[in-house]
């Protein structure tokens, strides 16, 4: 593969991003993947985007969406930039980001491992998605765990989804956050959310109620010598959210249809999904459009509360730290998980 380009130069930051961080402004990081065919299928991917980017604003914050255009880096595509990634039909991983720039890729478009490695190479503390990836079923015999669950290890951003896709394996996916040192906390909820569902069955430790109590949270690990990433699991909206055994049953099928196919790796969630989106009606896809607004929501906010902490995280002091977040509300206490 030849690699015409130097390295320098890789990375671009919009003129609007750019503008925001030197001013303070809240930026929200946004990946660009959902928002393209291999995410969602036309029109609703631009609705999609539409709508999560119109929810940044309105919160006062600004929205970064990224991706790889003509061998470089982008950070805060424009409109036009924009167009050309939601018909982009190449999907880049954080390990993918060095040769396709290198290589001088006309059109990449972003997962989340590589959205959160560009937000953190420009200096975005908040990321907005629909779901992480994580550990699939079956990993025991195939290895497959997806690049994201390191992407939030190794980055400082706090990333915002509604917890782990649905067809994963989320309690190894829980467990592996863990091992790896990223803080899950639930978005004024004490269940894990998993996708198209509120409540997968399993218990968070730490409970958030507003953008401000992340923020302390952020800063106090960072200003400890923390080195990664948050992960803010905020449940899709009630009246969205699909019937989990509808949702248990299409996934049963899909998956025993992928391995008949021999489906793996990368191809297997654009599958999955895409099987879910018939297996529903379609109702699959309002659900993934609506869970993504709320995302970025919650994502705002908290990039607001952040603008209003100590720029760098090693010059916070522990009486910065003023919100006491809630630990172990699991032991018997009602959910909590009112929508902002």
């Amino acid at each position: 593969m030849p690699y015409p380009h130097r390295v320098d130069g890789v990375l671009h930051i919009g003129s609007e991003v750019d503008d925001a961080l030197a001013s303070g402004t809240p930026v929200v990081a946004l990946e660009s993947t959902i928002f393209s065919e291999l995410g969602l299928p036309e029109p609703a991917n631009r609705e999609c985007f539409e709508r999560v980017q119109a929810a940044v604003r309105a919160a006062g914050a600004v929205p970064a969406l990224c991706g790889v255009l003509d061998g470089r880096a982008v950070v805060g595509a424009n409109r036009d930039q924009a167009e050309r990634l939601f018909v982009g039909s190449v999907k880049l991983g954080a390990r993918d980001l060095g040769p396709a720039v290198a290589a001088g890729l006309d059109v990449g478009v972003t997962t989340v491992s590589a959205a959160v490695t560009l937000a953190a190479a420009s200096g975005v503390e908040v990321f907005a998605t629909g779901g992480i990836g994580g550990v699939h079923r079956g990993a025991d015999r195939t290895g497959d765990v997806s690049a994201d669950l390191e992407a939030l290890a190794r980055h400082r951003v706090v990333v915002v989804s509604s917890g782990v896709k649905s067809f994963l394996d989320v309690a190894l996916t829980l467990e592996r956050l863990e091992t790896l040192g990223v803080a899950v906390l639930g978005w004024r909820t004490d269940r894990l959310p998993a996708f198209y569902v509120r409540d997968c069955g399993l218990e968070l430790t730490t409970v958030v109620d507003d953008g401000g109590e992340v923020a302390a949270a952020f800063r106090a690990a960072a200003a400890l010598g923390h080195p990664g990433g948050m992960l803010v699991a905020n449940p899709i909206p009630a009246g969205a959210q699909l019937d989990a055994e509808q949702v248990a049953e299409a996934l049963d099928s899909v998956e025993a249809e992928a391995r008949r196919d021999g489906v793996s790796g990368g191809d297997v969630t654009p599958a999955v999904l895409a099987a879910l989106v018939e297996a529903t009606g379609g109702a699959a896809v309002a659900a993934n459009v609506a869970l993504a607004e709320s995302n970025a929501v919650v994502a705002a906010e908290i990039a607001a509360a952040l603008a209003q902490f100590p720029g760098n995280s090693n010059e916070l002091t522990t009486s910065a730290v003023v919100n006491p977040l809630k630990f172990g509300c699991g032991d018997g206490e009602p959910e909590r998980d009112a929508q902002p």
